[in-house]
């Protein structure tokens, strides 16, 4: 599909009915919100009156004035600095199915779709730009050099680049949007009760696709994540973006093709070193980007978290759609981190079943069909909330000299600098860290980490008590919070049980997690099945990590040290953020600051008192103290069994996958003895992770071979970090650590 010819801005329609807003006791704690640009926020339309003009004429409503231009952050600003802890008034949301509910499916995705758009572009079709790619003179200088040194013809090279680009590229056509739009109405509306946005996100949004290239960087937890994001922009008539998708879904038919239709290009999982397929593919999301053909969706975390944490940052695509910008080929780009919160994830199951070792489906139209039966089943509400679009220029301004790009003709390749990959990574992280500071918290967030530390039953008026608890804690510490509208606490709980009766139900007055069956079969089915449960709580539970794991860290530090001294105990807390850096989303580089930050929440609930030398836990810090220790327990004791096993067990380079099922089946025999009840250990989210920072650390060795990579344990070096784990040796000092 032709993109429209460029056209004076139209505000978008506006859904009706504004969702309850979430609860904010405090902002995040993560990286500063961007510095709004002067503008006033347009006022609010009666509501009333719009659900007339919706129903009786189907006459297209219309947002308020134009928002006030993007945040930018002042000139010379730090990439990330500490947060100012205090409460923010946050966008309000706004329930966008209910307006299908009321109105005609057909009528919708018939409408008369008229985006706003990029107010520079050209109108042209998918294959112009294909065409583009390949007479591009990057692409013809790695055709000509690849002829050279393999000599081939160079239409032989052209002619493989014209199936890669064939392979790779979209051919979006309006009437494929219209099916998805109809079929997705359909089907979001027996899935979800609600799919709440915040009006003013989209707002910004709006105003972002008409001034400059745009990149949509969404949080990754499902499938429906993409789905979910292209069905919104055609709800508010804005352009629909172009989406990286991986080369998997070209193997399911007819649906494969439709998401082509839709706006997908695909991607190779790795490129193995193919210099064509990289240059083809680089230059032709470069292309779309340079041209602001449409904006273009990518996943940072480059695959779905199987964990709802956030996954640590794949560089490669953000460093493509940057490069135009450091090559002065585009004034500015505009990088905007989505956060989409499930109520309930459709995979949740599947998910806890590949972490326990059980192969992931393959993507086929079978399997798509095969899945319908969910859509009788009920997953609550989906939260979207568009971030503040970041400007690329304001994040490079006083950091990164563009004169060395002025020095090489742009179509040569060129190695990026150091100063240039360290920028891409803080971006990355940054854009990260603004997706996390967005995320909603739903009660049942909450239930779930309560409930995971009284196991294998909690007395319900029990639970209902420390999850309001909680509740104060996590507003404290600046968590975004959706409490239901007009429900006590005791029917919230209750709403959340039922909702999730799959992982937990009511008996007898107790809540337990939903096992059934674990009476039956052998031992290692019942710890299965044990396990299974234990991560589908844990993977609501993580999303509440994102919020505590700084004052976390330091009160697990507060406990391994048995000291007051804050040097030590910040030497604790630097050790244990190195070891689960892979497990969390630290900003590189600002250790003490992150430190200081977990003070500074510690402090504010009164868990503790600090001096210029000490930190002193306060007697009604007690309970938070232990509270928090106990949340993260499952990390610390995982790890420690993960170093055990490598640390006796494996004498011998190994593989990844022959470590993987060798780890499980060692914490198996532990349970199967009861020597632990660390279920969680048996994830190979973990397990991968702790292997990943032994590497880091220099314990293990990682080395290339031909068919992945292989592994050499330092039994020494091992031994020593799990030593201070166990805290029988004290954590070395960091270098230079000024309190």
């Amino acid at each position: 599909m032709a993109p429209p010819i460029a056209r004076s801005p139209r505000p978008p329609p506006r859904p009706p009915q504004r969702s309850a807003q979430p609860s904010r006791g405090g902002a995040g704690t993560w990286a500063p919100r961007e510095e709004a640009a002067a503008g006033v926020r347009p006022p609010r339309r009666g509501r009333a009156g719009e659900r007339g003009a919706g129903r009786r004429g189907g006459a297209r409503r219309t947002m308020a004035a134009a928002a006030a231009a993007p945040g930018r952050a002042r000139r010379g600003a730090p990439m990330y600095s500490q947060k100012e802890l205090t409460s923010q008034k946050r966008d309000e949301f706004e329930d966008i199915l209910e307006e299908r509910r009321l109105s005609s499916d057909l009528r919708y995705a018939m409408k008369c779709y008229t985006p706003v758009i990029y107010k520079g572009l050209s109108p042209c079709k998918p294959n112009a730009i294909k065409n583009a790619v390949l007479q591009s003179e990057q692409v013809q200088y790695v055709i000509k050099q690849l002829a050279k040194e393999m000599g081939e013809s160079p239409d032989i090279i052209q002619e493989e680049a014209t199936e890669i680009l064939d392979e790779m590229g979209h051919s979006m056509q309006l009437g494929a949007v219209r099916f998805f739009a109809f079929t997705l109405s359909k089907i979001f509306k027996r899935l979800f009760q609600r799919v709440c946005v915040n009006e003013e996100g989209m707002q910004r949004l709006q105003h972002a696709i008409q001034e400059h290239p745009v990149v949509l960087l969404p949080s990754h937890r499902s499938y429906v994540d993409f789905l979910m994001l292209s069905y919104l922009l055609y709800t508010y008539d804005l352009a629909l973006p172009v989406i990286a998708a991986g080369i998997d879904f070209l193997g399911m038919k007819i649906v494969g093709e439709l998401l082509r239709r839709a706006g997908a290009f695909f991607m190779r999982r790795s490129f193995g070193g193919n210099r064509l397929y990289w240059a083809v593919f680089a230059e032709y999301v470069k292309t779309m980007l340079r041209s602001g053909y449409a904006p273009i969706e990518f996943f940072l975390e480059g695959t779905r978290s199987r964990t709802a944490k956030t996954l640590t940052p794949k560089f490669g695509l953000l460093s493509i759609v940057m490069e135009p910008f450091f090559k002065r080929e585009v004034f500015d780009t505009y990088l905007v981190p989505i956060s989409i919160s499930y109520e309930r994830i459709l995979e949740e199951s599947l998910y806890a079943y590949e972490l326990l070792g059980v192969p992931k489906p393959k993507e086929s139209t079978s399997g798509l069909l095969k899945a319908r039966r969910i859509l009788s089943d009920n997953f609550g509400t989906i939260h979207i909330y568009v971030g503040q679009p970041v400007s690329l220029r304001t994040l490079a301004s006083g950091r990164i000299n563009r004169c060395p790009y002025n020095l090489v003709p742009r179509h040569l390749p060129q190695k990026p600098s150091e100063d240039i990959q360290e920028f891409v990574s803080d971006v990355a992280y940054k854009m990260e860290l603004l997706q996390i500071e967005n995320m909603v918290l739903s009660p049942w967030v909450l239930i779930a980490a309560v409930l995971l530390q009284n196991l294998p039953a909690m007395d319900f008026e029990l639970l209902i008590e420390k999850t309001l608890w909680l509740k104060g804690l996590t507003q404290t510490f600046g968590g975004f919070i959706e409490w239901p509208d007009n429900l006590c606490a005791k029917k919230a709980v209750m709403s959340g049980l039922t909702l999730h009766s799959n992982i937990a139900r009511l008996v007898d007055g107790h809540v337990v997690l939903n096992d059934k069956g674990v009476e039956d079969g052998a031992v290692g089915e019942i710890i299965f099945k044990c396990a299974l449960a234990v991560l589908m709580c844990a993977t609501y539970r993580n999303q509440l990590l994102n919020v505590f794991v700084r004052p976390s860290l330091v009160a697990v530090a507060l406990q391994m040290t048995r000291s007051f001294r804050k040097e030590e105990v910040y030497s604790c807390f630097s050790f244990l953020r190195d070891v689960f850096s892979d497990e969390f989303i630290f900003f590189p580089g600002i250790s003490l600051k992150d430190f200081e930050e977990g003070c500074f929440l510690l402090t504010k609930c009164d868990a503790i008192q600090t001096s210029q030398q000490e930190i002193y836990p306060t007697d009604k810090g007690s309970v938070i103290v232990s509270f928090l220790s106990a949340m993260f327990r499952p990390f610390v004791e995982g790890y420690q069994l993960i170093f055990r096993y490598l640390s006796k067990e494996t004498k011998e380079a190994f593989t990844e996958k022959q470590f993987i099922p060798g780890v499980r089946n060692f914490v198996f025999q532990l349970l199967e003895k009861g020597n632990t009840q660390c279920y969680e250990a048996l994830s190979s989210d973990m397990q991968k992770n702790a292997l990943a920072a032994l590497v880091q650390l220099g314990a293990v060795k990682k080395k290339k071979m031909s068919n992945g990579f292989a592994y050499n344990v330092n039994q020494e070096a091992v031994n020593k970090i799990l030593d201070m784990f166990d805290a029988r040796i004290p954590v070395q000092k960091p270098v230079a650590a000024r309190l």
